[in-house]
């Protein structure tokens, strides 16, 4: 395992009778509030009514930025940016699932600049130390935005999507009611589930020799409970309990508990910003899409053994199989819990997407050298594994 440090400011309301305590932190900042969502979801469900009232009943100045996308434009951004500006909005609130919040970090960290740009700070990299507070109501379990120091935003203009992170983007307070995500659309659960999912595999699990033993069991908790809840809240889309685990480990699953000395590959990732990026997909299922055949192409006898405990440990793949035997069996588990039991699709044709831009696509996820990880990558390899989703 690697030295690290753990840290995570972020004050959770979790469960159903939390939101009255929205105006109190949010007064903590100041009273002039912009609320950052998405389409009309929120005002569908009554949330957007209730939030309205909890603000105006606390003497709170209500600003909006509605349309989010679902990939969040920096435009979009930069737009609550300049709302910032002209109406001297002491926080951010963002209400919906990983877009908005997203956007809403952009919004915050664009506010605190000269320009109002966002994408300056995105492209540059820059560690975003100063940034309008950002509160989180969260209705979808996905993203994992609500707890940790990250949004990723989205240049359609350049068919690029980048991460953009700061002690500053932390959300000040989340509230996590799971009653909030009852009227989600079956494909959004599955896509949120399989993301959740993923940001453990992808980001933590395989870790090569820097794995911690206590922390890897925790890694496998929370795919477990992403297993074993998200069939449940598709076929029982008011199951508090269903709803609840997989609102908790979204959180669980990039708020950094999970990553304490482990190394960071995020190939899925990687991959699967470029196909936002060029082609609008939703995360969840690029990501779906990506992660069996990645897995595929990167078992060997090296990798077995590592993707093998995967199957044993979330899938309960029996054991004393040869390693890459068992291997195997742990990768058609990850492909039959994407797109059996989650119903996504599995190929990256059903959304019309061919090989056109995949050269292009995969210099980009390796940004001029190879992505890292327990089997590194080349810019051959990307375009290989692709060409494998087709």
């Amino acid at each position: 395992m690697n030295d690290f440090i753990f840290h995570n400011p972020d004050k959770v309301y979790f469960g159903k009778d939390q939101l009255r305590r929205l105006p109190e932190e949010l007064a903590a900042f100041g009273t002039k509030v912009l609320m950052v969502y998405g389409g009309g979801s929120i005002k569908r469900s009554g949330l957007y009514d209730e939030m309205r009232g909890l603000l105006e009943g606390a003497g709170m100045q209500m600003f909006e930025l509605a349309g989010v996308e679902p990939n969040p434009r920096h435009t979009t951004a930069n737009r609550g940016a300049a709302l910032c500006k002209e109406n001297g909005i002491d926080v951010v609130l963002a209400v919906g699932g990983g877009s908005a919040i997203d956007c809403a970090k952009g919004v915050a960290a664009a506010a605190k600049t000269e320009d109002g740009d966002v994408w300056p700070l995105v492209a540059g990299g820059v560690w975003v130390t100063d940034a309008l507070p950002v509160v989180a109501v969260l209705t979808n379990a996905a993203t994992g935005s609500e707890m940790d120091a990250w949004g990723v935003i989205t240049n359609w203009e350049t068919n690029e999507k980048i991460g953009l992170g700061g002690s500053a983007l932390i959300p000040r307070a989340a509230f996590e009611n799971p009653e909030l995500s009852y009227t989600l659309p079956p494909y959004q659960t599955a896509c949120g589930a399989f993301d959740i999912f993923n940001h453990v595999l992808d980001n933590y699990y395989l870790a090569g020799e820097a794995t911690f033993d206590v922390v890897m069991e925790m890694q496998e908790a929370v795919m477990r409970a992403v297993v074993k809840w998200a069939p449940v809240a598709l076929a029982e889309p008011e199951n508090y309990e269903a709803r609840a685990n997989l609102m908790w480990a979204s959180s669980l699953a990039l708020n950094t508990i999970l990553d304490a000395g482990t190394v960071h590959a995020c190939a899925c990732h990687a991959m699967e910003h470029e196909l936002s990026a060029y082609y609008d997909i939703t995360h969840g299922h690029g990501l779906a899409i990506l992660t069996p055949r990645w897995l595929e192409y990167i078992l060997n006898e090296q990798t077995a053994p590592a993707i093998y405990r995967l199957g044993t440990a979330v899938f309960g793949v029996e054991e004393g199989l040869a390693p890459e035997e068992g291997a195997r069996k742990a990768i058609e588990c990850v492909s039959g819990f994407a797109f059996n039991t989650l119903g996504l699709e599995s190929t990256l044709s059903h959304f019309g997407i061919d090989d056109a831009h995949f050269e292009d696509m995969a210099k980009h996820a390796c940004a001029d050298g190879e992505i890292p990880g327990l089997r590194s990558l080349s810019v051959d390899d990307v375009v290989n594994i692709f060409k494998m989703c087709r």
